[in-house]
């Protein structure tokens, strides 16, 4: 019987032959307004068995997984994990330091917030240089490591659920349908009302540029 998805992550962590393994992951990168948010997940492998484990069977990337199985799956991460730590970078940080050094500083914050500390550290691609604990850079890691994986659930959750509450307070702009990412509707909206103070004004984007014509 081949492996769940859950299945085939979790064994590449165990694989690794240490008890705590940590994973960070970010959500958000990409998006023209709302925040970077960067999780981190600290997985006990002698104590992630039985009922712990069970509801991480079908654990994924964040992209992979439809948004009711994502809600599902942040519940399964938070009960297994021994900590989670996060940080919303808000878009008005990022357009002061830059995207990537923002990034950079949120998932080596991240990981230097678990406690105990980790026997193994690993980010999904990024190397954090010398300020972040040892860890690995594991491409595409969060379709390949458990503790990757769940704290891209993690930090997928959580922003889509802050997106939804700055839905509320700038409703023009639609951000609970396509959480601040760009499509045709989000590009109208700012080309109609201009940019709020979601907006990553340092992003290149058509949509700041105003009208387009037809």
């Amino acid at each position: 019987m081949p492996l769940s998805t859950g299945q085939r992550l979790l064994r590449h962590d165990r694989r690794l032959g240490v008890r705590f393994v940590a994973g960070a992951d970010e959500a958000g990168r990409g998006s023209l307004a709302g925040p970077l948010v960067v999780a981190g997940v600290l997985l006990d492998y002698e104590a992630l068995r039985g009922h712990r484990v069970r509801p991480l069977a079908l654990l994924n990337d964040s992209k992979q997984v439809e948004p009711a199985e994502r809600e599902r799956l942040y519940h399964a991460v938070v009960a297994a994990a021994s900590r989670i730590s996060l940080r919303v970078i808000a878009a008005a940080e990022i357009d002061a330091n830059g995207l990537h050094r923002s990034n950079l500083w949120g998932l080596r914050t991240v990981l230097s917030d678990l406690h105990p500390l980790a026997d193994a550290y690993l980010v999904d691609g990024f190397r954090l240089g010398p300020l972040a604990p040892p860890h690995r850079a594991v491409v595409d890691g969060d379709t390949k490591s458990a503790a990757i994986a769940g704290a891209s659930i993690v930090a997928k959750v959580t922003r889509d659920r802050l997106m939804r509450r700055l839905d509320a307070l700038y409703p023009r702009y639609g951000f609970s349908s396509h959480v601040g990412y760009i499509t045709p509707g989000h590009t109208r909206a700012v080309v109609a009302h201009g940019p709020c103070p979601q907006h990553r004004l340092s992003f290149q984007a058509r949509a700041y540029a105003g009208p387009v014509a037809a």
